[in-house]
């Protein structure tokens, strides 16, 4: 019996339902049903056992849309304290092994004395999953960051990364590092302080690196923490070093969460990081 004749019952017998309890929905009142919790795909006879599984059809290819919202604060000694908002947007696309990916963000800052807000840089790339071992996955990218966002510092050229992760699995545990390097086509640049001064923008090539650890609470929930180091783009400032926790859970089999919270460990960086994000997986 199939289970959409529930579905049909429901508009046509609303006087009736009052005593009528089918919590899996298979068309079989629960009063009588031999096998409860049976699964949607099933198909079930009068007694409310499956007789056919349903083979849903999977495909190579899926892809997903993420949102997101971000905060980042800082409270320099030296300078104003200062906290950012910011709104993001990402797609993802997914073939196999084969990804691609773009995102974007628009932010607003606030400090003591100053705010501003516009697009951040937009982020293009494309990444391949080698699996040289049954537990070992190495993760190889490259990318684009697109100047959208607006600066009188000369830095609206288009920067290009490579990446590298590595991801081990040891049962519900699984160890992970990480490595970006990204080419920075800036030019430096000279500016006037409101003093009169000087002061000139040198840039530099990056490297960023991360290392961690994460466990499988259960197949919905994980949880992961990391050290993260990633070089300044600009010359004589000191890296930007972060401790930060992550939690991934899957409230279905589309709807999913993620979040990050990250605390500076240096000047360079934000003392506080927190992101909140949504997705749609297709």
């Amino acid at each position: 019996m199939k289970k959409v004749l529930m579905l049909l019952l429901l508009g046509v017998a609303s006087s009736s339902l009052m005593a009528y309890s089918d919590l899996d929905m298979d068309g079989v009142a629960d009063s009588i049903d031999q096998c409860p919790n049976t699964p949607l795909t099933d198909l079930v006879d009068i007694k409310g056992c499956p007789i056919k599984k349903l083979q849903v059809k999977t495909s190579a290819s899926h892809y997903d849309v993420i949102v997101g919202a971000n905060y980042s604060g800082s409270n320099y000694v030296s300078t104003p304290s200062t906290s950012t908002y910011s709104g993001s947007l990402q797609v993802d696309y997914y073939y196999k092994d084969f990804s691609l990916q773009a995102s974007t963000s628009y932010y607003e800052t606030d400090s003591d004395d100053y705010s501003d807000n516009g697009l951040n840089d937009s982020f293009v790339g494309m990444a391949y999953n080698l699996h040289p071992l049954k537990a070992l996955t190495v993760r190889l990218g490259v990318g684009a960051i697109l100047p959208t966002y607006d600066t009188s510092l000369n830095n609206n050229n288009t920067d290009y990364t490579a990446s590298a992760n590595v991801s081990y699995a040891l049962g519900k545990v699984n160890v992970f590092a990480g490595y970006i390097y990204t080419r920075i086509n800036d030019d430096d640049v000279t500016v006037t302080l409101s003093d009169g001064s000087q002061y000139s923008y040198i840039y530099n090539d990056t490297n960023a690196y991360s290392i961690g650890a994460g466990y499988y609470i259960t197949n919905k929930f994980y949880l992961s923490g990391a050290y993260n180091s990633t070089e300044s783009i600009y010359e004589g400032v000191e890296n930007a070093d972060t401790v930060s926790a992550y939690a991934y859970y899957s409230i279905d089999a589309h709807w999913f969460m993620n979040g990050s919270y990250a605390y500076g460990l240096s000047d360079s960086a934000s003392d506080n990081a927190l992101s909140i994000k949504l997705g749609y997986y297709f």
